[in-house]
């Protein structure tokens, strides 16, 4: 074979392969599907999904919508309300497959058939058995073109915490920690307020006012004498919440004292004290008994189903020790917010943030996924999802 054939070229010297051009269409769905993401986080649907829709029609912008409240119209329902007859033609974005049951309001695949869009595109399916398909298939019997899986990632991570209370009937647990550069979450005296500053305590403010719920162990309730409400960012207080074997919360704790107007929850053991219980029961707490770990510790998981079972599908949990390392040790903490002061508060300082055996090796500890860090004043901030090694 002679030199000039061009055969007889090395790889290196071959042209480099051509590289295939973004098709147009594609780039347009998942611009308009941003924009759909981005009223998903608007509303507080809870115990429903945040869903974020939009409809275009000539490349242009004609209707957004979102889940505001539960009970509310949906946000595919929003969006097509919003287009009225100029929704005829269009394409419709939404985060999450459209229902097609009877739940408190109609299914959303009749106001879209209704609406005369002709194509619909549709981020991720739903996870709840009683959809999960059957939007799409009631959408294509009605001859509308559907697109499945636009900027899908996305889309899932949106509902994550409903994903997992639907398909598990458990809460999305997420821990938040504030402890010293050497791991301490006191004082020798036992000392805690405050560990990290005030940007970092808005910042767990803000957290409340996004969860359905907030818990404490016992421990932290009497140390600290806590309100777990949100004062420092908009949004409402959630359920309050305290695992108290032995009910040792006071009448007179702050939780207790306001429970009639911040809902007060006590997860207490069976054996707990009637005398207790009535105490709390006229300060307006509701004491909720469950059964007992073979530790002699509050069932977490029975709690969690509990809990589930009366709406709440984000839960913070925010100390003590204890309770963190009962989450962590059963793998029921899904998410991690951990806030780290500059201080230094010595070997004799409370330890540790978490009360757990751990891990036997760094492989086997549960990690974030993906951390996020960022600066909250002088304190830093560390979050994101929780994995488990096998």
């Amino acid at each position: 074979m002679s030199d000039a054939d061009p055969k007889s070229k090395r790889p290196s010297q071959m042209p480099p392969p051509s590289k295939a051009e973004p098709d147009p269409q594609t780039l347009e769905d998942e611009r308009w599907m941003d924009l759909a993401l981005v009223h998903a986080r608007s509303g507080r649907p809870s115990p429903n999904p945040h869903v974020g829709a939009v409809i275009v029609k000539n490349n242009e912008l004609v209707a957004t919508g979102h889940h505001e409240r539960a009970g509310g119209e949906h946000a595919e329902t929003a969006a097509v309300r919003a287009a009225g007859e100029r929704a005829a033609g269009g394409t419709l974005y939404v985060t999450l497959e459209p229902c097609n049951h009877h739940g408190r309001t109609p299914p959303c695949t009749d106001a879209i058939i209704a609406s005369k869009v002709v194509r619909v595109v549709i981020g991720c399916l739903d996870p709840n058995p009683h959809v999960d398909g059957g939007g799409i298939a009631e959408l294509e019997k009605a001859g509308i073109k559907v697109t499945l899986g636009v900027r899908e990632a996305q889309c899932r991570t949106q509902i994550l915490p409903w994903s997992k209370h639907v398909t598990t009937g458990l809460p999305y647990v997420s821990l938040k920690l504030a402890l010293s550069l050497d791991g301490r979450i006191a004082t020798r005296s036992g000392a805690s307020k405050w560990v990290t500053g005030p940007d970092a305590r808005a910042k767990v403010h803000h957290l409340r006012s996004r969860s359905d719920a907030v818990a404490v162990g016992i421990g932290t309730a009497v140390a600290d004498d806590p309100h777990l409400t949100v004062r420092d960012a908009p949004g409402d207080s959630p359920l309050r919440v305290v695992f108290d074997t032995n009910l040792r919360l006071v009448p007179g704790s702050r939780l207790a004292q306001t429970a009639r107007e911040i809902p007060t929850l006590v997860v207490c053991g069976p054996e707990a004290g009637e005398g207790p219980e009535e105490a709390l029961a006229n300060l307006g707490v509701e004491c909720v008994r469950i059964p007992l770990s073979t530790e002699g510790r509050l069932d977490v998981v029975a709690a969690l189903r509990m809990l589930a079972q009366r709406g709440v599908v984000t839960m913070l949990v925010e100390g003590g020790a204890e309770l963190a390392g009962s989450f962590l040790a059963q793998r029921l903490a899904d998410e991690l917010h951990a806030f780290i002061a500059p201080i230094l508060l010595g070997p004799r300082g409370r330890p540790g943030a978490v009360d757990w055996a751990g891990p036997d090796t760094p492989q086997q500890a549960p990690r974030i996924r993906t951390p996020s860090w960022e600066l909250v004043g002088e304190d830093a901030y560390v979050h994101g999802q929780i994995v488990y090694p096998e």
